[in-house]
């Protein structure tokens, strides 16, 4: 029996006594309390299903614990408490996500939420909130940029071009990626300025290989710069298309 099972009854009922979430919140989300302490926390505020239960669930993602599988169990959850409150966990989800060093869990959250049209609408909001200056810590940018190469809309293509100037080596070969993902020809015009001049090697890899892949044409004023530019092992072929 895991824990989850263990205290799934007890604290239900506390929970339905308690009802408040502002009792369980601050034991849930201390690092130092006892694994049983917070776990039973984290299932009272779970079986409260409301806004303020999810908001306090949130922060349990914010910190990890010894071992993983406890923390793993905790962290589940919390996740299900935060489904059940359903769309009343929107805002809270919007709020951590806003001030979060990492976005994995609330995508993981929204992705289970919401329709396909809603989750990405959401997405490309959190991503409006980044420019493509320096910052010296991105992880979020970075996943949700990642988080395009599994979806397929028109407007990631004009949301996420402007990171291809990105002054993060990093943050542009993922947004090439996102848009090479989005399996559309008007991706190629965006994308040839970084095959041609960027410096990072990598960068015009991906996108020689997307080009290839998706046998995409090379506007013929720029094949004889490209064919000197090019990754190794990569050519411009006689009918303009990229090759190995």
């Amino acid at each position: 029996m895991g824990l989850f099972d263990f205290f799934k009854a007890k604290s239900g009922e506390q929970a339905k006594k308690g009802g408040s979430a502002s009792k369980w919140a601050d034991r849930a989300s201390d690092k130092r309390a006892q694994t049983y302490e917070r776990t039973e926390a984290l299932q009272a505020l779970a079986e409260l299903g409301t806004s303020e239960a999810s908001e306090a669930l949130l922060r349990r993602f914010t910190f990890a614990v010894d071992p993983s599988i406890s923390d793993q169990e905790e962290k589940e959850i919390a996740f299900r408490g935060v489904l059940n409150a359903g769309r009343e966990a929107i805002e809270p989800i919007r709020a951590f996500a806003a001030k979060a060093d990492s976005l994995a869990w609330p995508m993981k959250l929204l992705r289970s939420m919401l329709n396909e049209d809603e989750y990405i609408t959401e997405l490309l909001e959190w991503l409006g909130r980044w420019d493509t200056e320096y910052a010296k810590f991105i992880d979020p940018k970075l996943q949700l940029l990642g988080a395009f190469e599994e979806h397929k809309d028109p407007r990631i293509i004009d949301r996420v071009a402007p990171f291809l100037e990105d002054v993060s080596e990093q943050a542009r070969f993922t947004a090439a990626s996102a848009l090479l993902a989005q399996d559309d020809p008007r991706v190629a015009e965006l994308l040839m300025p970084l095959l041609l001049d960027d410096e990072s090697v990598r960068i015009r890899a991906r996108i020689a290989d997307g080009f290839m892949k998706a046998r995409w044409q090379v506007p013929e004023e720029a094949r004889p710069r490209l064919a000197s530019t090019l990754p190794s092992l990569y050519r411009v072929s006689t009918s303009g298309t990229v090759e190995r």
